[in-house]
């Protein structure tokens, strides 16, 4: 399959991978940000980012494309949407964490301020080349360039966020109604990751059957699995009070975006003419 390149994406890249380069350097001097675990997630976001950023350059530079192991139609965008995703969190959870103390040295909160402001930049500029990667209407590349695998990666990112608020109280294994939503959000999960590491991996002919006749089957299930949590999680966890009650409003919040997303990745999985190589 040809790729599409657009000189556009080189300085977008360039741009993204030199602000989390400062991010990265200037959080080092922001002092010794507490709680510690919160930092070092952000540190993760602008660390793998940036990684991945280079490894994509690299690769582009040296024209070795068709020598990686994976499919480079679908591997750029794919990252992009990850680092994105990665460095929005970020761009949310230090300012929230480590910017609100009215003690801080000024020094440090100055350092804080431009690391929430470099990180907000590597954000937009991940945001951008997912725009520039994506299909265009009537172009012929990668199933992660289209709407479909572009909403899979926003669907694993936010089952990922979901996670880190459902794990809870020890009552919590006893209510079978949560246990179920807690299984939805893990199958679910596995489904939509299966089908990026499926693409990403070039191994959709591998399939026993047709790729699109597997995304008909995956994006029926998904839909109306999620419908039964979206229903379920408010109703049971409020009823149960085993969850503080911001948790359980954020996972409701969270539950009905994804269902959303997963309505949308059926209607326009429906409607995409998908060509493989």
């Amino acid at each position: 399959m040809p790729l599409v390149f657009r000189p556009q994406l080189l300085w977008v890249r360039v741009l993204a991978l030199s602000l989390t380069c400062i991010t990265f350097n200037v959080n080092y001097h922001s002092g010794y940000p507490f709680p510690p675990e919160m930092n070092y997630w952000c540190i993760f976001c602008w660390a793998f980012s940036f990684t991945c950023t280079l490894l994509v350059l690299l690769v582009e530079f040296f024209g070795l494309q068709s020598h990686v192991l994976v499919s480079w139609a679908n591997f750029p965008i794919t990252v992009a949407c990850y680092a994105a995703l990665l460095c929005l969190s970020a761009s949310v959870i230090f300012p929230f964490y480590y910017l609100k103390n009215s003690n801080l040295d000024s020094n440090f909160r100055d350092y804080r301020i431009a690391t929430t402001v470099f990180s907000c930049l590597a954000t937009v500029m991940y945001m951008g080349e997912v725009c520039l990667s994506k299909a265009r209407p009537g172009e012929v590349t990668g199933y992660m360039a289209t709407t479909p695998g572009v909403l899979k990666v926003c669907q694993t990112f936010i089952a990922c966020v979901i996670f880190s608020f459902v794990t809870s109280p020890v009552s919590y294994d006893y209510h079978l109604e949560l246990n179920w939503c807690k299984a939805v959000y893990g199958i679910c999960f596995i489904l939509s990751m299966a089908v990026v590491m499926i693409c990403v991996g070039d191994c959709s002919g591998d399939l026993p059957i047709s790729f699109s006749k597997f995304l008909s089957i995956y994006g029926l299930l998904t839909v109306l699995m999620y419908l039964s949590v979206t229903v379920l999680w408010p109703v049971y966890a409020d009823k149960y009070r085993s969850y503080k009650r911001f948790n359980m409003i954020t996972v409701s919040v969270l539950t009905a975006v994804n269902f959303l997303l997963y309505v949308a990745d059926l209607v326009y999985s429906a409607r995409l003419v998908f060509v493989s190589s």
